[in-house]
């Protein structure tokens, strides 16, 4: 039996609201670990808890991500305050990140984090994201940058981060990897996806030792506005989610308790 099924369920402590938003969480966790995107217990991912001004649900430090479930999930507020009782303490690195961050944007109602080797090994590189592929066209719209500054576990650190996340989706930890942010945990997965694509398809292009073909500026200009014309007008998030926890269902649907 895995760590997250030895921790009682707090749905009866909880809203409705509050029991979705873990649902869907724990999702996001074990859809990373489907991905392969995870790092042992090393990354996080955060999400509002909806009702309140200053409460974020984040990972339990010490789970894999193939482990957690809804109920494992540990609320804190801004302070890192524990909410509701949790035998998991939290990452010092995860709650700098992820605090700083919902402290200043509330439209970013989930953060989500990763090391993968391909995101990492374009952080490394002087040039960034290049604009060489069509979803390289959609990060460059919305995209910022943060020098490396050791593990993030310095309060002194995140005003430079929210500074070099700005209003951006997408941001790359220079030598560290990679963060998204969206308006649902659904937009922040997809955006992830897009992000780890963008990178994957760079490194590989890279290798080939060919010379690389750019994207014209004003394509990645208008990228935003041809993004809602090919999703219908829906977000990304909201058309790919339903499916990805169908995937997820057929492989293992305990992250719902």
């Amino acid at each position: 039996m895995s760590a997250g099924r030895n921790v009682a369920s707090v749905r009866e402590q909880v809203s409705e609201a509050e029991w979705q938003t873990r649902v869907d969480l724990a999702a996001a966790y074990r859809l990373v670990a489907l991905f392969g995107w995870d790092d042992l217990v090393f990354t996080h991912i955060s999400a509002h808890v909806p009702g309140t001004d200053d409460h974020f649900l984040i990972n339990p430090f010490g789970m894999l991500f193939d482990e957690i479930t809804a109920s494992s999930l540990v609320k804190i507020d801004l302070s890192g305050k524990i909410m509701l009782a949790s035998p998991y303490p939290i990452s010092p690195a995860g709650f700098v990140i992820h605090s700083a961050i919902h402290a200043v944007r509330p439209d970013a109602k989930c953060v989500l984090h990763t090391h993968t080797v391909n995101g990492i090994a374009v952080s490394a590189q002087k040039c960034g994201v290049l604009p060489i592929s069509q979803p390289s066209a959609f990060i460059l719209s919305s995209l910022g940058y943060h020098d490396y500054e050791g593990v993030a576990v310095r309060d002194e650190e995140k005003p430079r981060l929210v500074r070099d996340l700005g209003d951006n989706m997408f941001l790359m930890l220079r030598n560290h990897g990679l963060l998204t942010v969206g308006s649902s945990i659904s937009d922040a997965f997809v955006n992830m996806y897009l992000f780890e694509t963008v990178c994957r398809i760079q490194v590989l292009a890279q290798s080939s030792g060919e010379e690389l073909i750019s994207i014209d500026p004003r394509i990645i200009e208008g990228a935003k506005e041809q993004a809602k014309k090919a999703t219908t007008g829906m977000t990304a998030g909201a058309l790919n989610w339903p499916g990805l926890l169908r995937r997820l269902d057929r492989a293992d649907a305990s992250y719902k308790t």
